[in-house]
């Protein structure tokens, strides 16, 4: 079949902008973008710049835009794009600035997963630990991350914020948090409280959405939020919410909008002072609950729930 493909071109010595060009190919029926992009380059068009190595969903290098999400050039077909999209309309990968043609500039990306230390920090004394195939399995898979960028570019946080850390560096921080073989725990959790790190992420679920290898990025991101929480890391903002909200949901049986914003802020008296008005206004607008309200039903057995969880 004869498929049109729009191509996003651009020749920083040429181009002042980035362009569409529309190119038509043959293609049979289990083709895939990669496959008509390869005889694009081949038949018309030997100037097209794009990355390629395995051609089989391992390497990552063929990740870009198709169809407004990043996805694995090889491992899309062709017939599938057509079917749900009737178009194939291809771009590089965005949050990554474009170098030419469909080829973007991963340097940020390699040293956002340079700063979460991307090895384990072994014993001194160069003692060999073995891991069990359960251990493993509480990696939860982080450790199929291939590093096709896909994540990062499907990432609002990254968008808004370029020296947020991303879901691809995070989740594999999470891979290390987690190994028992690692003597670095406390101080790769403590970095990760830090400015752009896992309490920046907004939970948009785009990263999992884009994964093409199922690391789910944004489920390991709240795996190290807990984590933190576990080993004392509370006075960021996003722990101090989570842990109030636990601790008023365990004493009443649902949430108390009044009570929250005093417990997320009574150690800081300028941020105390500033929610006064918000406090008043939720008074006027029927938002704070009666203080002497007879605890709702079946609040034992909620509690029970927190004690068997250990909270």
């Amino acid at each position: 079949m004869r498929v049109k493909l729009s191509l996003q071109k651009y020749n920083p010595e040429q181009d002042i902008t980035p362009h569409f060009e529309d190119y038509f190919v043959e293609a049979g029926r289990r083709s895939t973008v990669l496959d008509a992009l390869i005889r694009l380059k081949n038949e018309q068009d030997g100037t097209l710049t794009m990355r390629y190595s395995c051609r089989a969903a391992i390497c990552g290098s063929c990740s870009m835009e198709i169809n407004g999400a990043p996805k694995l050039a090889c491992k899309t077909q062709i017939r599938e794009e057509l079917a749900r999209h009737g178009k194939i309309r291809i771009g590089p990968l965005k949050n990554m600035p474009v170098i030419k043609d469909l080829v973007v500039d991963m340097n940020s990306f390699w040293q956002q997963i340079r700063e979460i230390t991307p090895w384990l920090a072994s014993p001194s004394d160069g003692e060999n630990i073995s891991i069990l195939k359960e251990t493993h399995e509480t990696f939860h898979n982080a450790d199929a991350c291939i590093m096709c960028g896909a994540c990062v570019a499907a990432c609002t946080s990254r968008e808004v914020s370029p020296g947020f850390l991303g879901p691809a560096a995070l989740a594999k921080s999470y891979r290390f948090a987690n190994d028992p073989r690692d003597q670095a725990k406390a101080s790769r959790l403590q970095s990760l409280m830090e400015s752009n790190g896992i309490w920046d992420c907004c939970r948009c679920n785009f990263c999992v959405e884009v994964c093409p290898k199922d690391v789910q990025p944004m489920e390991q991101i709240i795996r190290l939020r807990r984590m933190a929480i576990q080993a004392g890391l509370k006075q960021e903002t996003g722990a101090r919410h989570i842990t109030a909200f636990t601790e008023i949901v365990k004493h009443e049986g649902k949430l108390n909008e009044a009570i929250m914003p005093l417990m997320m802020t009574w150690t800081q008296p300028k941020r105390f002072l500033r929610i006064i008005p918000l406090g008043l206004r939720m008074f006027l607008k029927g938002k704070v609950p009666f203080p002497f309200k007879r605890p709702i039903a079946g609040i034992k057995q909620l509690r029970g729930l927190f004690k068997q969880r250990g909270k």
